[in-house]
């Protein structure tokens, strides 16, 4: 939910911002807030009734966000997706590469395909979605590129080996990226979520366990929500944080 009482950007009106895995969750808000900003987005998913129903609570706003329906493990149809995309909202200034994926498996689970798809739909997206937008950022003397990270990976969670092996990879890919990037005035930075409480996980795992959990080692009481984490995403993409790049912006309530 967007409120007055939070910051306003206004290096964020009409920035071309680009979201994977927008639909729903913590990407959704993302889409809301950079829209409720005044920024034009363009957001990509393959959950095409959440985009709608999502696109439906934003009929105010000042730049309606496009929906590119998109499934981001497919690189062939990801760079289609952003051409077209540019094609909407004009060169992309913001990338906020998202869309994951973090189904619980055991070592025992793990063929070769299995992993393929756990890398493809964990990590190499961000890499691949990287790489398009770096020319657009070159011709508009800068950018923002905020990679989602995790800290599972962080707390050593069981239940998710490969996901937490992508995650991790994000960091490396962040730090690799931040000097050489940064000579062109583009900023790369790690956006790491501790338990956000979106309804997914609400249905999936939030239980009397879980609500113990947050209690006993979250720092701050309350839940992690998606709104926390965009908030975070405005600033990054703003000029705000013009001289942050190569960081880790843990959002997670002091849990690590």
């Amino acid at each position: 939910m967007v409120s007055a009482m939070y910051a306003s950007y206004p290096s964020l009106r009409d920035r071309s911002v680009l979201i994977s895995g927008g639909a729903t969750g913590i990407g959704a808000a993302f889409v809301e807030h950079f829209a409720r900003q005044g920024a034009k987005v363009a957001f990509l998913d393959r959950d095409e009734a959440g985009a709608q129903a999502l696109l439906a609570t934003l009929e105010d706003v000042t730049h309606a966000p496009h929906f590119l329906p998109c499934d981001v493990t497919d690189l062939a149809a990801l760079q289609r997706a952003i051409d077209a995309a540019r094609k909407q909202i004009g060169p992309i200034a913001v990338l906020v590469n998202n869309a994951a994926n973090d189904a619980r498996h055991g070592l025992d689970d793990i063929d070769a395909a299995a992993f393929e798809r756990n890398v493809a739909v964990n990590l190499r997206h961000q890499i691949f979605a990287t790489q398009a937008v770096i020319p657009d950022m070159h011709g508009l003397g800068g950018g923002s590129i905020i990679c989602l990270g995790s800290t599972g990976w962080m707390k050593k969670n069981a239940g998710y080996p490969l996901y937490a092996m992508a995650k991790a990879a994000i960091h490396g890919f962040v730090n690799g990226m931040a000097r050489e990037l940064g000579q062109q005035r583009i900023r790369i930075n790690a956006l790491v979520p501790g338990w956000v409480i979106t309804e997914k996980q609400r249905t999936l795992w939030l239980d009397a366990e879980g609500e113990a959990e947050i209690a006993r080692v979250q720092c701050m009481p309350g839940y992690l929500m998606a709104d926390d984490l965009a908030r975070m995403a405005l600033f990054l993409g703003a000029d705000d944080s013009r001289m942050c790049t190569g960081q880790d912006f843990i959002v997670d309530g002091g849990w690590v």
